[in-house]
């Protein structure tokens, strides 16, 4: 049903999980595709003994350019980027099946709702500690309790994992390159869906996911993405979160949706001014790697 999309840089025990859930708590049938940043801890290995398509590159190319090139391979109409970290939980496809069906147009974008072992102060996130690593990790408790506190969907909000039609992924030119390695591309992404007239964005309160957070971000040398973002579309990610998507509606909501464009601001304005001394994006993109670029062996 999905063509699920995930990323991986040397995080062979959190991989191991994350597709061993796919497996055992999906109703549907899903493509999974595997991107191989380095792999010199033998994920190209198991991933070819459990016969899971999969591409490489040598160098990490970050989630955009990996993201980017798995997308443009899916089979399905209903693609799902899926961290490495995360574990699904029983039901999590349905009801982002059930989402689907329910909303009279593909312009949409849906997420599952998390759960992580450690607050981070993000209200939409619920906190149950169920292992901070693989090796913590408790299944059997997991299972037991994490429908506990489910709550009903969330609307003008974004999170993770994302789901979006694949048509519309490709109008808006999925993940932008210039966020590489990926810090705030999910929050452009957005902007480009709301551009195109998207006003649908929903947190599926019973699509639950399990994530360890932090396993891959914590390593990677973060590009700054806050800068791009405002240095792109004149106004910064706090402004569009609270003045746009935190009002938009789906068709199936009380109320009108949020149609007002954005427009740059007096903040944004002044932080582009400050900005613009900077070398901006190739210094970031210079900063974590040396020479970006795909690097990308054909899917295999």
């Amino acid at each position: 049903m999905f063509s699920i999309i995930i990323p991986s840089w040397n995080n062979l025990d959190y991989l191991k999980l994350c597709i061993a859930s796919i497996k055992a708590h999906s109703a549907y049938d899903h493509e999974i595709l595997v991107h191989v940043n380095d792999g010199a801890d033998g994920t190209r290995d198991w991933l070819q003994a459990q016969s899971i398509p999969h591409s490489h590159s040598s160098d990490n190319v970050g989630v955009c350019i990996a993201t980017n090139y798995l997308a443009a391979q899916a089979k399905n109409d209903w693609l799902l980027y899926l961290n490495d970290d995360m574990v699904c939980c029983p039901g999590w496809d349905v009801a982002l099946a059930d989402a689907i069906r329910a909303t009279p147009t593909n312009l949409a974008m849906f997420f599952s709702s998390l759960i992580e072992p450690t607050g981070s102060g993000n209200p939409l996130v619920s906190v149950q500690n169920f292992g901070r690593t693989p090796a913590e990790f408790d299944e059997k408790r997991m299972l037991a309790n994490f429908a506990s506190d489910i709550g009903p969907d969330i609307e003008g909000q974004g999170s993770q994992p994302t789901l979006v039609h694949r048509m519309w992924w490709q109008i808006v030119g999925g993940y932008s390159v210039e966020f590489g390695p990926g810090m705030s591309s999910d929050d452009d992404l957005l902007m480009k869906f709301w551009v195109v007239g998207c006003r649908d964005f929903r947190i599926v309160g019973a699509s639950r996911i399990y994530h360890f957070s932090q396993s891959s971000t914590g390593r990677v040398r973060k590009n700054k993405g806050g800068r791009t973002f405002v240095m792109k579309w004149g106004i910064t990610q706090a402004e569009f979160k609270r003045d746009f998507l935190s009002k938009a509606r789906s068709a199936s909501a009380t109320g009108p949706a949020e149609t007002t464009f954005p427009r740059g601001t007096a903040h944004g304005r002044l932080k582009r001014i400050g900005y613009a001394l900077a070398d901006y994006p190739l210094g970031d993109l210079a900063a974590w790697s040396p020479a970006p670029g795909p690097k990308i062996t054909t899917l295999k």
